[in-house]
Formats: C-alpha cells, sequence, structure tokens
C-alpha cells in the first residue's frame, strides 16, 4: 500500500476554500478545483517505494499485471481505467457533454487522420475513450443534468418573458420531443452572438426579478454574461444533492456542475464537447452529433449497504466502482478486510481512520496493488475506488 501525492488543478471555477478546508491548510487565495488521485498523464498520482518519488504511471507502465492484476490487466489492458478526483466547484463548470466509447474512437481517428494536433484548442478528442462519471456530493452540491421535458421547459421561458425567447417557446410545444429539443438547441448555440448577449441580459434581468426558480440561471448568468449556455442551461433539469447522494451521468447527456464539494470518479479520458458557459472552443456540429435529444428525470444515488459494511453506488460502468466506508468506532468494529484481485484507491474524507496501520487524514490517499493486503480500521469516512472484473 502505498501513500499518493496528488496534484490539485487551479481551474478558474475552482473553490478558493473547499478543498483547502477537507484538507486542514490555509487558502491560498487561488482557486483549487480538482485534486487527482491516479494514472492520467495529465497529472499522475506520485509515490515513494523507497527509491525516490515516481509516478504511478510509470509504476504501471514497468509492471502492469503487479500493479493492476492479472483480471483487470486482461480485460482493460495495462493502464488504471479509472481516475478519482475530488472537485470543488465556486462557479458553475461549462455546459458539456462526452461521448460514448464507438463516437469517441471515430472521433479520436479522424482527427488523427487529419493531424489536429492534440494539444490544439479547438481539438475535441484527446483520446479513444469514453467519459462516464459520477459524483457524489460530501457538501451540498448543486449541478444541471439531462434535458427538461419540452413542455417544461417552454413554461420556464414562456415566464421569463422575453420577446426574444418567444419562438424557442413555440418551438417547444409544437414538436415531439427529440426535435424540439435539437431545433432549441441548435438555435441557441447558433444565434448571432450579439443578438444573443441581449437576450441573455434581458433573460437575466427577468430571473433575478422572479428569483426562486430561477435564481440558480441568474446565478450562472454573473459568471457568463452574454454566453448562450444561459439560455441552454435553462433547457435541463437542475439538481440538488445532499452529502452521500450521488449523480451517473453517462454518454450524451448534457450537465454542468455549479457549486459544491464532491469525490467524482470516471473513466480515464478528457474527452469534452462543450456547449458554453465556457471561453473555451464549442464545436457546434459535433456537439449535436453527440448529445442525446431525449427529457430525463436525475435518478440520485443512494449507497446500498451490504453486511460487511461497504456502502456501494451502483453504476451500469466496469471501469468503476465507488463505494464508502463509514467507520464508527475503533473499539465496537472489527477492522474491514478490503483486499481484493483488483487495483484499488482509497480516499479519506473525514475523521482519522487507518489503512493497514497507516493513518489517514481527511483528503489523504493510498493507493493499493491487486493483491496486495488492505485493512481499514479506526474512525472516519473512507472512499473506496476500484474495477469489476
Amino acid at each position: 500500500m502505498d501513500r499518493l501525492s496528488n496534484t490539485v488543478r487551479p481551474y478558474a471555477w475552482g473553490s478558493t476554500t473547499l478543498i483547502p478546508e477537507l484538507l486542514g491548510t490555509a487558502p491560498t487565495g487561488e482557486p483549487q478545483a480538482e485534486m487527482w488521485m491516479g494514472a492520467h498523464p495529465g497529472a499522475p498520482s506520485r509515490l515513494d517505494r523507497g527509491s525516490g518519488e515516481q509516478a504511478l504511471s510509470a509504476l504501471i507502465d514497468a509492471d502492469p499485471e503487479a500493479e493492476l492484476g492479472v483480471a483487470a490487466t486482461g480485460k482493460f489492458g495495462p493502464r488504471l481505467p479509472f481516475l478519482l478526483k475530488l472537485l470543488a466547484a465556486g462557479s458553475p463548470l461549462s455546459l458539456q457533454v462526452h461521448p460514448d466509447l464507438a463516437q469517441a474512437k471515430q472521433g479520436y481517428a479522424d482527427e488523427e487522420s487529419r493531424g489536429v494536433p492534440i494539444d490544439a484548442p479547438y481539438r475535441n478528442y484527446k483520446d479513444a475513450n469514453h467519459k462516464p462519471e459520477l459524483i457524489c456530493a460530501l457538501t451540498p452540491f448543486d449541478g444541471l443534468c439531462g434535458f427538461r421535458t419540452p413542455d417544461e421547459a417552454a413554461e420556464l421561458l414562456a415566464r421569463l418573458d422575453v420577446d426574444s425567447l418567444k419562438p424557442y417557446v413555440d418551438i417547444l410545444h409544437a414538436h415531439p420531443e427529440e426535435a424540439a429539443l435539437r431545433e432549441v438547441l441548435t438555435a441557441v448555440l447558433g444565434a448571432d452572438p450579439a443578438e444573443m448577449a441581449i437576450t441573455v441580459a434581458e433573460a437575466t434581468a427577468a430571473a433575478e426579478r422572479l428569483g426562486g426558480d430561477y435564481a440558480p440561471y441568474a446565478s450562472i448568468a454573473h459568471n457568463y454574461p452574454g454566453d448562450a449556455g444561459v439560455i441552454a442551461a435553462m433547457l435541463l433539469n437542475y439538481i440538488q444533492l445532499q452529502p452521500g447522494e450521488a449523480l451517473f451521468l453517462g454518454a450524451g447527456v448534457p450537465h454542468a456542475y455549479l457549486n459544491g464539494l464532491g469525490v467524482e470518479i470516471m473513466a480515464n479520458s478528457d474527452n469534452v464537447l462543450r456547449c458554453g458557459l465556457t471561453p473555451k472552443h464549442v464545436d457546434v456540429p459535433e456537439l449535436l452529433r453527440i448529445v442525446r435529444f431525449e427529457a430525463t428525470e436525475p435518478a440520485v444515488l443512494r449507497p446500498e449497504a451490504s453486511a460487511s459494511g461497504e456502502e456501494l453506488y451502483e453504476t451500469p460502468m466496469d471501469e468503476f466502482r465507488l463505494s464508502r466506508y463509514s467507520l464508527d468506532s475503533p473499539n465496537s468494529l472489527a477492522p474491514r478486510d478490503l483486499t481484493a484481485d483488483t487495483p484499488q484507491i482509497l480516499l479519506c474524507t473525514a475523521g482519522i481512520p487507518r489503512a493497514n496501520g497507516l493513518e489517514l487524514t481527511p483528503g489523504a490517499s493510498v493507493f493499493v496493488p491487486a493483491g496486495e493486503k488492505a485493512e481499514l480500521s479506526g474512525t472516519g469516512t473512507v472512499f473506496r475506488a476500484t474495477v469489476v472484473v
């Protein structure tokens, strides 16, 4: 078992306080958006086995079967197939969708064949993998997820009483679900930027006046004034997670995280198609090819407890599996045996539990190679990330 040293990414939307508060460190005044735990080449975790600090990705590359196990290597290849994060949103992330596996492979191959540089700001596909993800709230956590029904979206837009939004309301009422959502999102993202900025300003003023259900969108607009994504966001369901609740996001589902601290796990990919709320590249035609234009009711996940004390967040994915252990008392509970033939990352989010006797504080994490003994004791909360083989 190896204690991990992890990189915190300073994205502009990050909270300046949430991660420092968890870690018990002083805020720097700069945003601290994500702490990455895993072997992603963008910011691999580091560890020291006695010969100096090295990247987890390098250790896995040197002997995949020893680190990941025969079964995981056979199923997913010689790489850790998931990325675990602490995510701290102080302002809205970009409105975005992720491709499915076939779309990612096709998109990556196409951009490679056209010679699009991998670091080009207009590149859509950084790899050939999909990016399903699960976010579990550690604090109250707000987000947008999936389309409202056309009637619900039409009512929300109509109550703003903005003349330039009325054609969208008519479309949402007049067409079947898929056609209505597609036509309105296409029109919003394709509108003249100067005209859309006026529409967004009028919609923002109305949202501030109405309050209530409109308050999240007024807040979004203050962070991204004039951005077409403000109107696109109104087509989506607003959701609030309480600590311990989670949300699974599959391919093609438009979403955005707005604020709060959570544990996020995803397939090891960096493929994002953006819809707005960002200064970054928005490839509208490719986005419209990826989005699933169907109304969905966000399904809030709560962990399923087992006799062993493991609380599992059930998803349809094999690349990652997230569960939680709530350790109540060092005297009343026997140590929990987590030994498995798959690779694991354990993350402490509360208390001072021990992993194989190693004391963990909030924000501390360890990597457990496949087959190595893993035992939890003490008090606190520990998230367990692994795979399904």
